[in-house]
C-alpha cells in the first residue's frame, strides 16, 4: 500500500513535536511504501535538517508556511511551483477568473464570520456548506490558474473582506473591523490557505497514493482534502492534540485585536468541521480530544481512540526491579520511599508553585520527605523567568538545613537536569523516590505519567486532560490548583508502602497494555486495512501495459462488485438443506429454500450465507465510538 504521510511542521525535520511518532510509525510498517509531504513553519526549522530516513520512504515533497523575504513560495516539485502559481507572467486575473475568484471567497468570507444558530450541529448549518464551496472553488482556481496567493494579497480581497464584515448578521465584534484589521485577517487568511496553491495535485504525486494519512488537523490535513476532492484518496486524520484548542489557547497572546481574532477563530473552526465531516476516519490520541472532536463535527461512528505508542523498553530494567521488589515486601531504596519525583518542562502551565506550597504541607506530616524536580525550563523568556521564581520560592519556604555548624547546609527541595552523573538517563529520574508527582493545570497527554507507570511508580496527579483515562484507577487524583488535597495524597502514600507497591504494579500492567508502540503500530496496521478495503484502488494505469492492453489479473475480482465489495449484495440468502425441505409431502418449501430441480423450471439462483461486515474483526475492532 502507499501511504501519503502528511505533515506540519514535524516529520521529516529534525524539529517537531509528531516527528519521533511519525518516525516509528514508518519504521514499524515496512510493508507500505511511504510518500511525505511536509509542510514547514520556520526558516530555522528547515535549517536543522531532516532525521535519517527509513527505506520505505520513496520521496519526500516539503513547502513552507512561512513567508520569505521576497514574497514568493518555493516548492520542492520537479516543477517551478512560482511558474504554477503565476498567471502570465506576475498579471492579474482576467475578467471570468476574477469573478471565479470574487464568488468563492465572498463564499468563504460568509461562512467565517457568520455562526451558526444555537440547535445546530456543526457541519450541518448553511455556513458549513458555504465554507466548502469556497474553499474547494478557490483550490479549483489555483490549481487550473494560479496566482491564487497573488488574488489573496489584492486590494479586492480586502473589498470582499470588508463587505463580509458589513454584512447583516455578523457579529459586533466582527463589525467594527477596520481596515487595518481587514489588512491583517487578509496576510493570515493567505499564509493558512498556501497549501492549496502547491503543486502537488495531479497524477504523480498525492493521486498516486493510496491513502492519505494526515499527522494533525488544521493545515496539515488541507492536502488531504484536496487529494480526496480530486482523486477520491481516503483521508485518514490523526490528532494526538486538537489544532483548534490550541489556537484559542494561543490567542490571547497574539498582537491582533479582537476583530481579528474572532474571523481567524472563525476560519480555524470552520476548518476542522470540514476536515473531521471529509475524513474517512479519525483517530483522537486519547477521549479528551475525542469529545473536543465531536463538539466540532466529527461523527463518532468514524472515531477510533489510538493512545501514542511510547519506547516501554527504555523503562524496562527499573518496572522489572520495581514489581520484584514490591512482590518481595520492600522498598524501593534506590531514591528513598520519602522522596516525591517531578519530571516536565518547567513552565507555568505545570503549576510547580502549587507543588513547592503542597510540599510545605507534605514536610509538616512527615519531615524527611524530599522534592527532586527533574527538568529544563520550555523555550522562550517567559519560562526561564518561571524557573527563577520557583527556585526563589523554594529558597524562602525550605533554607538550607545544615547538620552542623561546619557543613553546608542542604534544601529538601532540588531542580536538577537530567544527563548528569548521579541521573544519568530519564529512567533513572523516576526511579530516584517513591511517588510521582504531576500538578499541572493544562495538560494533553500526560506522557510523563506514562513514563512512571512503565517504571512502576505511584502516582499523584490533578485532574486535567486525559490524566483520568491514562491512569484508570491505578493512581491518585486530585483537583489542580488544590495545594491541600495534593498534599494529603502524597501524604498518603508516603505512609502506606503496600498500597504503593499495588499501585505500580497495577500502573505498569496498564501501561504494558495500553501505551507501547506495538499497541500503536497494530492498530493503524488494521485501520489501514479498513480504510482500503472500504475503497479499493482502481486506477486506468494500473491495469493496462505499455502499449495500452490489459495485464491479466490487474483487476481483482471483488472490484467488479457494485459499491463496497466487502459487503454482501442484496443476491445472497441463507443457504437452507434441500433434503429437508422436500422431506415432507405437501409442505411449503421455507423462504429462501432451493427445491429440487424439475423438468421445465428455471435453475433456481445459487446463493450461501452472507459474510459479517468488515475485512479483518480482531483489526477493525468492535463497532462503537472506539475509545479504548
Amino acid at each position: 500500500m502507499r501511504i501519503g504521510l502528511l505533515t506540519d511542521g514535524a516529520y521529516p525535520y529534525a524539529t517537531g513535536e509528531s516527528r519521533l511518532w511519525c518516525d516509528r510509525l514508518v519504521r514499524g510498517l515496512p510493508q507500505h511504501e511511504f510518500d511525505l509531504f511536509a509542510l514547514s513553519r520556520s526558516a530555522h526549522q528547515e535549517d536543522q535538517g531532516w532525521v535519517r530516513l527509513p527505506s520505505q520512504v520513496s520521496r519526500v515533497r516539503t513547502a513552507p508556511l512561512w513567508t520569505p523575504e521576497d514574497g514568493t513560495l518555493r516548492g520542492s516539485g520537479d516543477r517551478g511551483l512560482l511558474a504554477r502559481l503565476v498567471t502570465g507572467g506576475e498579471q492579474s486575473y482576467g475578467r471570468r477568473d476574477r469573478g471565479r475568484f470574487t464568488d468563492r471567497l465572498t463564499a468563504l468570507a460568509t461562512a467565517i464570520r457568520t455562526p451558526d444558530e444555537a440547535g445546530t450541529e456543526a457541519g450541518e448549518g448553511p455556513g458549513a456548506q458555504l465554507f466548502a464551496e469556497g474553499l474547494y472553488g478557490l483550490a479549483e482556481l489555483a490549481r487550473e490558474r494560479g496566482g491564487l496567493h497573488l488574488a489573496l494579497r489584492s486590494e479586492d480581497t480586502v473589498r470582499i473582506l470588508e463587505a463580509a464584515s458589513r454584512a447583516r448578521g455578523t457579529c459586533r465584534t466582527v463589525q467594527s473591523a477596520t481596515v487595518p484589521d481587514l489588512l491583517a485577517f487578509a496576510a493570515e487568511l493567505e499564509r493558512a490557505l498556501r497549501p492549496l496553491s502547491l503543486d502537488w495535485y495531479d497524477q504523480e504525486s498525492l493521486g498516486a497514493v493510496d491513502l492519505c494519512h494526515a499527522a494533525s488537523g488544521g493545515a496539515a490535513a488541507l492536502p488531504g482534502l484536496l487529494a480526496k476532492r480530486f482523486f477520491g484518496v481516503p483521508l485518514l486524520v490523526t490528532e494526538h492534540g486538537v489544532p483548534l484548542r490550541a489556537h484559542y489557547l494561543s490567542a490571547a497572546d497574539s498582537p491582533y485585536g479582537a476583530p481579528v481574532r474572532a474571523l481567524l477563530a472563525g476560519f480555524h473552526g470552520r476548518l476542522a468541521t470540514e476536515v473531521y465531516r471529509q475524513a474517512a476516519i479519525v483517530t483522537p490520541g486519547n477521549t479528551h480530544v475525542s469529545r473536543w472532536q465531536r463538539r466540532c463535527g466529527a461523527d463518532p461512528a468514524r472515531q477510533r481512540t489510538v493512545y501514542p505508542g511510547m519506547a516501554a523498553e527504555r523503562f524496562g530494567r527499573v518496572g522489572e526491579d520495581a514489581e520484584r521488589l514490591g512482590a518481595a515486601g520492600e522498598d524501593d531504596g534506590a531514591g528513598g520511599p520519602g522522596t516525591l519525583v517531578w519530571v516536565g518542562r518547567i513552565e507555568p502551565s505545570k503549576d510547580l508553585i502549587a507543588l513547592l506550597h503542597a510540599f510545605a504541607e507534605v514536610r509538616r506530616a512527615e519531615p524527611g520527605a524530599r522534592l527532586r524536580v527533574f527538568g529544563a525550563p520550555a523555550d522562550g523568556e517567559e519560562a526561564a523567568t518561571y524557573l527563577a521564581h520557583c527556585e526563589a520560592l523554594a529558597a524562602q519556604l525550605f533554607p538550607d538545613e545544615a547538620s552542623g555548624a561546619h557543613t553546608e547546609g542542604v534544601g529538601p527541595v532540588t531542580f536538577e537536569e537530567i544527563g548528569g552523573p548521579e541521573v544519568p538517563s530519564l529512567a533513572e529520574a523516576y526511579a530516584a523516590g517513591g511517588v510521582i508527582v504531576l500538578s499541572s493545570v493544562v495538560e494533553g497527554f500526560p506522557v510523563s505519567l506514562v513514563e512512571a507507570m512503565f517504571c512502576g511508580r505511584a502516582t499523584v496527579s490533578t485532574d486535567v486532560g486525559a490524566v483520568v483515562e491514562v491512569i484508570g484507577g491505578t493512581g491518585l487524583v486530585v483537583p489542580p490548583r488544590n495545594p491541600k488535597a495534593l498534599a494529603g495524597a502524597c501524604v498518603a502514600l508516603l505512609r502506606d508502602p503496600e498500597r504503593r507497591a499495588r499501585l505500580g504494579a497495577a500502573a505498569r500492567a496498564r501501561a504494558l497494555e495500553l501505551f507501547t508502540v506495538e499497541q500503536n503500530l497494530a492498530a493503524f496496521r488494521g485501520i489501514y486495512l479498513e480504510l482500503i478495503s472500504h475503497t479499493p484502488v482502481r486506477r486506468e494505469a494500473d491495469t493496462v501495459d505499455a502499449h495500452g492492453a490489459p495485464l491479466p489479473f490487474a483487476t481483482p475480482p471483488e472490484a467488479c462488485l457494485l459499491g463496497h465489495w466487502t459487503r454482501p449484495g442484496p443476491h445472497l440468502r441463507p443457504q437452507p438443506d434441500p433434503d429437508r425441505a422436500a422431506a415432507v409431502p405437501g409442505r411449503a418449501a421455507e423462504p429462501g429454500a432451493r427445491l429440487p430441480d424439475r423438468p421445465g423450471e428455471p435453475e433456481p439462483q445459487h446463493t450461501r450465507r452472507p459474510e459479517p461486515e468488515g475485512v479483518c474483526a480482531v483489526a477493525a475492532g468492535p463497532a462503537g465510538d472506539g475509545d479504548a
